[in-house]
């Protein structure tokens, strides 16, 4: 038998195989070595004893370090007792590399520390439990809208002009001459695809120039927004929690094992079912009055503000309509309430805010027109933006899912930094 991989081993029980990983750690015990080896599918135990294993082999433990890169080849042997329910009796080993002294090592280290050795941290139990729910929080988002009938459209990353407001914008230099901008999202372009295609959605990076240090925001994160024609609202609304649910199932289902490793309370996640809690603005508002804090009507709801909300709910509440004022140009006002619009955000439960953003956008070219010029943004970088309204204009709406917001609620992250691979902060951008 050839080389494995250590999900597989269980296959292989009683044959010759060959391993090719990197040593975690080692262990001896009187005539027996024990070699724990890793392949980024799984850990499993080699074991080597004096009297048969090669002595060529036995010698080699001595000098094998922490990460050292091995291919081991001998026979799969099942017990209860190894990590996985299986070890391999070690025949020969293959050194590739001997690893140097290793950085991180088995005790208490900084966040600063970890940051800067980010490259290697990926490397811990803990970091990869993360980010294979990571992998199943995107790989369920694309199914649900893959087999919803929507069509994935790319949306540029270099923008001409900002959808979110230009105080948050990351500019740079296009050819000298020009300026370009760091996409803030996808929306305005994926509007422009629904009007093409029906349903669509776009998967890529966005980023956001805000001065902000709190645990739930990255400047480069994100977003999976999906965009529909002929909808208003609350069609949104039900699209946004199907997504939700579909990601909650799928996480359970499939990386089950690995939120108990990160030590999360899967009661918490069982309990996200349909249907979630919907409450107005107006209601929100009230919520966080009663619990003794001060906030007027109008103003946006900030962190503190969130989390009294949230809390107010065992599962993801949604809430709808806010003060117009408050949101961004290209959302529709509710024609029986002007003061509001026609939007809606997702607070994730247990204090983690905002993981859904979203809403009914303007169809009305000449209201779109007035509110470009109300918010003193460059009326030729967006009459393509108008184009899509001048020509079969429709009702539309849509969101965005924040992927790193979700993932740390999912996985009862302290901060989002360790949601994606390698983050970018305020005062991060190494390595």
């Amino acid at each position: 038998m050839g080389k494995v991989t250590i999900d597989t081993i269980g296959k292989y029980d009683n044959q010759d195989v060959t391993v090719c990983g990197w040593l975690t750690h080692k262990r001896s015990s009187g005539r027996i070595r024990f070699l724990v080896l890793r392949d980024g599918t799984g850990t499993i135990q080699a074991t080597c004893i004096k009297g048969e294993t090669d002595n060529q082999v036995l010698d080699l433990y001595q000098e094998l370090t922490q990460e050292s890169s091995l291919a081991v080849t001998g026979t799969v042997h099942r017990d209860k007792r190894a990590p996985g329910g299986y070890e391999i009796l070690v025949s020969s080993i293959e050194v590739l590399q001997i690893a140097e002294t290793y950085p991180i090592a088995p005790k208490e280290h900084g966040v600063g520390f970890l940051m800067d050795h980010r490259h290697l941290w990926l490397r811990s139990s803990r970091q990869h439990a993360i980010l294979r729910v990571r992998h199943a929080v995107i790989n369920a988002a694309r199914n649900f809208f893959d087999d919803q009938g929507f069509t994935l459209l790319d949306a540029p990353i270099l923008t001409p002009s900002s959808c979110e407001g230009t105080t948050t914008l990351f500019e740079i230099d296009y050819f000298g001459d020009k300026k370009a901008f760091l996409s803030q999202s996808g929306q305005l372009y994926m509007e422009a695809g629904a009007m093409a295609f029906g349903k669509v959605y776009c998967f890529g990076p966005t980023f956001r120039a805000e001065k902000s240090k709190t645990r739930r925001h990255l400047t480069e994160f994100w977003m999976i927004e999906p965009e529909i024609a002929f909808a208003d609202l609350e069609t949104v609304m039900k699209l946004a929690e199907g997504l939700v649910v579909a990601i909650i199932e799928e996480v359970l289902q499939t990386r089950k094992e690995e939120l108990h490793q990160l030590g999360r309370d899967l009661t918490r996640l069982e309990q996200v079912r349909p249907p979630f809690p919907v409450v107005s603005y107006d209601e929100a508002v009230q919520i966080v009055q009663d619990a003794g804090e001060s906030m007027p009507w109008g103003e946006d709801f900030g962190g503190a503000h969130e989390t009294i909300v949230s809390n107010h709910f065992d599962k993801p509440v949604l809430i709808h309509r806010y003060p117009a004022e408050t949101k961004a140009f290209y959302m529709k006002n509710d024609p029986d309430r002007p003061e509001v619009a026609l939007c809606v955000d997702m607070l994730a439960p247990e204090g983690y805010g905002e993981i859904i953003g979203g809403g009914q956008r303007e169809d009305d070219p000449a209201l779109l027109g007035q509110k470009i010029e109300k918010a003193e943004l460059p009326a030729e970088d967006f009459a393509w933006y108008l184009d899509v309204r001048r020509y079969g204009s429709v009702p539309h709406a849509g969101f965005g899912l924040g992927i790193e917001r979700t993932v740390g609620w999912i996985c009862g992250l302290e901060h989002v930094r360790e949601s994606i691979p390698f983050p970018r902060l305020l005062d991060r951008l190494y390595p």
